[in-house]
């Protein structure tokens, strides 16, 4: 075996080439997506009142707070019922710039309910009864027959 070459078989070379093709892509968008970072009340009133806090944005479908602080790290505080006019004005009184999401843009940081996963069940569902249908339909035929 020292004289002859090994070759590697062509299949798995393509296979490594696709997944590190594809894996250098999904790095990236995960490295872009802004991850939030929770936050209780306290966190966000002491970041509001030692002036951290650079912007924040309202999200008033979800009742969430977006905040970016003069570091550039981000958090989410979720607040009650009813909480926005109070935490806007302690914003505007600390002169942190706020904004309000639009409906349209609130809307796509809901997460859709996925019905995918209904369709697959009933699609299989359905499949298992047409094929006890068949199988019951063919052995009546197979006795009748005998």
């Amino acid at each position: 075996m020292t004289g002859q070459k090994r070759h590697r078989p062509l299949g798995l070379l393509v296979l490594l080439a696709l997944s590190a093709a594809l894996a250098v892509p999904a790095a990236g968008l995960a490295a872009t997506a802004a991850r939030y970072t929770d936050e209780t009340k306290q966190a966000y009133e002491q970041q509001l009142h030692s002036g951290q806090i650079a912007e924040a944005t309202f999200n008033k479908k979800l009742r969430s707070l977006h905040v970016k602080t003069r570091s550039g790290e981000l958090f989410l505080y979720r607040y009650p019922r009813k909480g926005y006019p109070p935490l806007e004005a302690q914003l505007r009184a600390h002169h942190v710039p706020v904004s309000v999401l639009k409906p349209s843009e609130a809307a796509k940081e809901v997460k859709p309910v996925k019905h995918k996963l209904r369709y697959i069940a009933g699609g299989i569902l359905v499949v298992v009864i047409v094929i006890v249908g068949v199988v019951l339909l063919v052995n009546r035929r197979r006795s009748e027959s005998e």
